[in-house]
């Protein structure tokens, strides 16, 4: 049985200006009133209704699905043309990445492999520790965050996970001379393409969400891009 009545939304709401999270240098959201003449968008200006342009860059600004067209030159495959199931049994899992000698923090198989799963599963939620409500609107430029190595990637796939939500910028590190074999691991296992999965990326789980199973509505913007803002929503399973 799943209880309805209490969505846990672990998206990141996107704001104009830099209340957000920040990375790979983006510009901050930007939330334009629309003027034509006389008319002004602004009820607080003295207009009739609220009308506004919106500027954002989904992989820069906020919680976002990505398809497989982020590394594909086919732009036909639109994260809105892979996605097209988005409720899933999903696992909730609290990892904390390793810190090693050149001081990257990474995930590896080996943590992956020890955190506690559900067999039977399309989709993981990793929350990585500490999981600290800076996330929020952390700036992740040029920081070297926290990464995924690619046999963990590709333990995942192997397992079948076809939804990956992450509450970091990438699964891959952040400047990697343009590998990105995280990525590359999840889509293309074998060298084969996996279609219809994705990548969520810059989500945040509070502390009281425990781990566990999960169902999941991963919503998305229908953009025809490689990548949309998205809201994916976990709904509580009652064991009995």
């Amino acid at each position: 049985m799943v209880d309805l009545s209490r969505p846990l939304d672990i998206s990141l709401p996107l704001r104009e200006g830099h209340e957000n999270p920040n990375c790979y240098w983006a510009e901050p959201p930007l939330f334009e009133t629309i003027r034509m003449g006389e008319f002004v968008g602004s009820v607080k200006e003295g207009g009739p209704v609220n009308y506004q342009k919106v500027t954002i860059t989904p992989h820069g600004n906020g919680t976002h699905t990505e398809s497989h067209a982020h590394i594909e030159k086919d732009m036909k495959a639109t994260v809105n043309n892979s996605l097209k199931k988005f409720i899933f049994i999903c696992n909730l899992i609290t990892v904390e990445p390793e810190l090693l000698k050149n001081g990257d923090r990474v995930i590896t198989e080996s943590i992956v492999r020890k955190a506690p799963t559900h067999q039977d599963t399309e989709a993981i939620v990793v929350r990585t520790l500490p999981n600290t409500a800076d996330k929020l609107a952390r700036k992740y430029s040029g920081t070297n965050p926290a990464y995924f190595t690619t046999g963990a990637v590709a333990y995942l796939a192997e397992k079948g996970i076809k939804h990956l939500l992450i509450d970091l910028p990438s699964v891959d590190k952040e400047e990697d001379g343009g590998k990105l074999a995280g990525h590359r691991a999840f889509w293309y296992p074998q060298g084969k393409l996996r279609r219809n999965c994705t990548i969520t990326e810059l989500i945040f789980v509070p502390d009281d969400v425990s781990d566990g199973l999960y169902l999941l509505n991963l919503q998305i913007c229908s953009l025809e891009t490689d990548a949309a803002p998205s809201k994916p929503v976990l709904y509580y399973m009652n064991k009995n």
